[in-house]
């Protein structure tokens, strides 16, 4: 049984309302017909040539990614472009794509819920809740069952993860107790005061750059309490998500394969130590 794109779609406008979205953000089709059937979902982190080839080979018509394909600073999709070229390609092979990003994020079986969930976090909310719902918003907050130092809780996150060349980095003292602890998958230097407001002992996040960093770990101590930090792969992360939406999307659409993709996105390849 085939469904139609505009079936699939609206599905997704249920489980990750783009009303939720960031004001900068581009969820929703990026291309495709919506009246064009659908018998075959990827789902992806990100949109590359390597996974398109994989939709192609694998007969998929539809790629749903985490984050969208288009989303600024584009001007043109002349096919000399790389954006240009790959849109091309996924509409002459009939592929459509469509991303659930930022709105994605804050919802319930979301990206950060997952992470929350992944980790075994107990009596979990959200870091920033949404102003139309207290129970959704941005990150996730919540307790272990038992206090951990950090060095081992950062081996149960590395754990978690699927393995990257650049691993997780780790800002804190080895034998620090580690009981409360705020995730938040995507980049995440926004959320450090909220993190460190939270009351967590560590802020599991990714992209972290040198002087939020820094900051954010000093202020903790001109305060007298530790806050540590852990930095993961921004792939990795989140694409713990994409078996959540995997679940979701085929117990609405039995009759469709719902495939998660065995690319690794991330674009690191090795590091030097």
């Amino acid at each position: 049984m085939t469904y139609t794109l505009s079936q699939i779609t609206a599905a997704a406008e249920v489980l990750w309302p783009r009303s939720g979205a960031e004001e900068w953000d581009a969820p929703g089709l990026v291309v495709g017909n919506p009246a064009q059937s659908v018998s075959r979902v990827l789902l992806s982190v990100d949109v590359t040539a390597q996974v398109l080839d994989e939709a192609i080979d694998g007969g998929f018509d539809l790629v749903v990614s985490h984050h969208p394909y288009l989303m600024r600073g584009v001007t043109t999709l002349a096919e000399d472009t790389l954006k240009g070229a790959l849109v091309a390609h996924a509409i002459r092979h009939r592929i459509a794509l469509f991303a659930a990003h930022t709105n994605a994020d804050i919802v319930a079986r979301g990206v950060s819920d997952t992470i929350a969930s992944r980790l075994g976090l107990l009596d979990v909310s959200p870091l920033e809740p949404t102003r139309f719902d207290p129970t959704i918003g941005h990150g996730r907050v919540g307790s272990l069952a038992s206090p951990i130092p950090l060095e081992d809780f950062a081996r149960l996150v590395s754990s978690v993860l699927p393995a990257t060349a650049a691993g997780i980095r780790v800002a804190g003292r080895r034998d620090q107790t580690v009981s409360r602890v705020a995730v938040l998958g995507g980049a995440g230097d926004s959320f450090l005061a909220a993190a460190a407001a939270s009351g967590a002992d560590v802020y599991v996040t990714s992209d972290l750059r040198h002087h939020p960093a820094q900051d954010s770990v000093e202020a903790a101590k001109a305060l007298g309490r530790e806050f540590a930090l852990i930095d993961v792969p921004h792939w990795a992360a989140e694409s713990l998500w994409l078996a959540n939406a995997e679940a979701q999307l085929a117990g609405i659409f039995e009759d469709a394969q719902i495939v998660v993709s065995g690319i690794c996105t991330d674009p690191w390849d090795f590091v030097v130590n």
